[in-house]
């Protein structure tokens, strides 16, 4: 009788927190890399939204530059802004959480302690928009279709990492991992990818790899509504959505529609937001969002300008330097390239000092490096020593110096003029700098932002007064697309961004293998110790042995110099009309904006009366 207690006693709880152990396998609701999971198998809605958010209205945003297709999986043309807003995926992340994601077309997932596989079990009654059945045909189908023709990004995580993946029935599926990979975030990977109906593409002859104005079939909350090439988008809500009473979506998606209206420039978008062309802005420009904002909407009361923490990471924003060109391969010539750039003079000068110095790749957490190596960061490094610089051990971590409140710092000009006669680029007698063979030192910032120009420009100065022959060169939006893909630039504004559970992502940004083809690795590092330190990262079984393996990665990239960062905020500057509501508890790591707020239909009303929308 005692044993049959027990048992119960250890069934019941197995039932009721859907963390069981069948034959050593976990069987969940969903999956953290580490830790727990916040949200328990009953969960009626996450804790950040409003699970009884009024329903329907508009909202609007711009993009810039233009548009010539709605496929975002392929290399081929310009996709439109939330073109992948169509794809579901078996599970979803959250925003209050750092690494866990839950069941969402999978109901539930299988696996054993090591990772090695994983069974996703679908939920009844998927549907995707043109309402035929999503099966686990259609996530095989999807996973063999983005390994064989799509992005390189996700061709070399899922070769490299995904051994095969098999049907087990029409509402099961399996992913059998290869044995010599890091293991710990691939659950996750696989069960993030975008599942498109087989139907669709089979039955209509359509080429994956082929730009389209046609979205292909998905089973999200939202469809194309209406398209006007290269100037707006018009996204509804299926009205058919299969998810709308799961737990993981009450309270979110609420807008009927949402709307993107394209602009050729940053201040013609401002004018359009201005004239109610669109009603949602986060403000990027710190000029703008210290002397714009005193148009006719606003001091009307129309417009709501307003600030919201950010609880990101900061964004990656940098000069990123091209390796790939020969001039850059010399770290003494990325080192004088970095100083040339005033961070706080423009900071003081033309951000109103609304701003802070990007040093890290994981700035805005606990993750960064700071000062001289130490204990178990130490010892991560010291296992790689054979293929790290001998500096890494014997200076702190590489961060550019503070300069002076003058646009030209003297300090740093002459820092950076003996970092370059060391390198063999020394001054001519017309003040520009040649190497041995009599060629000058080009340097092309690529620039496709006319509000750009106010800080490319001041650098660009400062460069020549190196002796660098440099130049702000200025194209279209379509043409930086193109030459970004080709990795034709010197210098171009990037975004090296970083994850605060970073896996495979890791190696698309700093890893050799993607140096020649994957378009995130925009520096085209290939390093042997940021490799081996990747798979550390991608190793670490504990929270706290992530980040003793990110602060030495950090470190590393870091005194490679591959960038010249440029600043962050950590918190968002937003402006809209001012019929939007949000949650009062917003989440950390995301706005939500989209996603979570909705229209009040009374504050709207009182503004169209007005006429204060267009």
């Amino acid at each position: 009788m005692d044993k049959l207690k027990s048992f119960i006693t250890i069934l019941l709880f197995c039932l009721s927190t859907n963390f069981c152990l069948a034959q050593n396998n976990i069987i969940s609701h969903g999956i953290s890399t580490f830790g727990d999971l916040k949200y328990d198998k009953d969960f009626k809605h996450l804790s950040y939204v409003n699970p009884n958010a009024p329903k329907g209205g508009e909202i609007s945003f711009w993009a810039f530059g233009s548009f010539d297709s709605m496929h975002p999986y392929t290399r081929k043309g310009r996709a439109g802004a939330y073109s992948s807003i169509f794809f579901e995926s078996l599970l979803e992340g959250t925003s209050d959480e750092i690494d866990s994601a839950y069941g969402l077309v999978a109901k539930e997932i299988q696996y054993p302690e090591d990772r090695s596989w994983v069974i996703f079990s679908l939920r009844k009654l998927v549907k995707f928009s043109d309402g035929s059945p999503l099966t686990a045909k259609d996530v095989l189908f999807s996973f063999n279709l983005l390994r064989e023709k799509g992005l390189p990004s996700f061709r070399a995580v899922l070769e490299k990492d995904v051994k095969k993946a098999e049907l087990i029935s029409d509402s099961k599926i399996k992913f059998i991992f290869n044995e010599d990979v890091p293991k710990r975030d691939l659950i996750n990977t696989v069960g993030g990818l975008p599942i498109f109906s087989q139907k669709y593409f089979v039955d209509n002859n359509v080429d994956f790899e082929s730009s389209t104005l046609t979205p292909a079939v998905g089973s999200g909350p939202y469809i194309l509504d209406k398209v006007d090439v290269g100037k707006q988008i018009i996204y509804k809500k299926n009205p058919n959505y299969w998810g709308n009473n799961l737990s993981i979506n009450k309270g979110r998606y609420n807008f009927d529609r949402f709307r993107v209206e394209y602009f050729a420039d940053y201040n013609s978008a401002f004018e359009g937001f201005k004239a109610g062309t669109y009603t949602f802005r986060n403000e990027a420009s710190s000029k703008i969002w210290a002397t714009g904002y005193d148009f006719p909407a606003l001091e009307k009361k129309w417009v709501k300008k307003t600030t919201l923490p950010d609880g990101n990471l900061s964004s990656g924003q940098s000069f990123v330097l091209n390796l790939r060109r020969e001039k850059f391969q010399d770290i003494r010539v990325r080192k004088a390239m970095g100083l040339m750039f005033n961070f706080e003079w423009s900071n003081n000068t033309l951000f109103y000092g609304l701003y802070e110095r990007i040093n890290s790749f994981w700035d805005n957490s606990d993750l960064k490096a700071v000062g001289m190596p130490e204990n178990e960061e130490l010892e991560i490094l010291n296992k790689h020593k054979a293929v790290l610089d001998v500096n890494t051990f014997s200076e702190k971590v590489y961060t550019f110096p503070t300069s002076s409140s003058k646009q030209l710092d003297r300090k740093n000009l002459r820092q950076a003029s003996t970092l370059l006669d060391q390198a063999g680029w020394t001054v001519g007698d017309d003040g520009l700098r040649r190497n041995s063979e009599g060629k000058t030192l080009d340097v092309e910032i690529l620039n496709d932002s006319q509000a750009f120009d106010r800080i490319i420009n001041p650098y660009i100065e400062n460069l020549k007064k190196l002796g660098v022959n440099a130049a702000n060169i200025k194209i279209d939006n379509a043409q930086m697309t193109d030459r970004r893909r080709k990795f034709d630039f010197d210098i171009l504004v990037g975004f090296l961004s970083t994850q605060l559970t970073p896996g495979s992502e890791l190696e698309q940004y700093f890893g050799s293998d993607s140096a020649d083809f994957s378009i995130f690795n925009l520096t085209g590092i290939k390093d042997k110790g940021v490799d081996a330190i990747i798979k550390d990262v991608r190793a670490a079984k504990s929270r706290e042995e992530l980040g003793f393996a990110i602060r030495a990665l950090d470190r590393v990239l870091r005194n490679k110099v591959i960038w010249v960062p440029q600043w962050f905020k950590n918190k968002h500057t937003i402006a809209y009309y001012d019929m939007y509501e949000h949650p009062k508890a917003l989440p950390p790591y995301d706005i939500g904006v989209l996603d979570t707020w909705w229209m009040n239909s009374d504050k709207y009303n009182n503004l169209k009366d007005v006429g204060a929308l267009n």
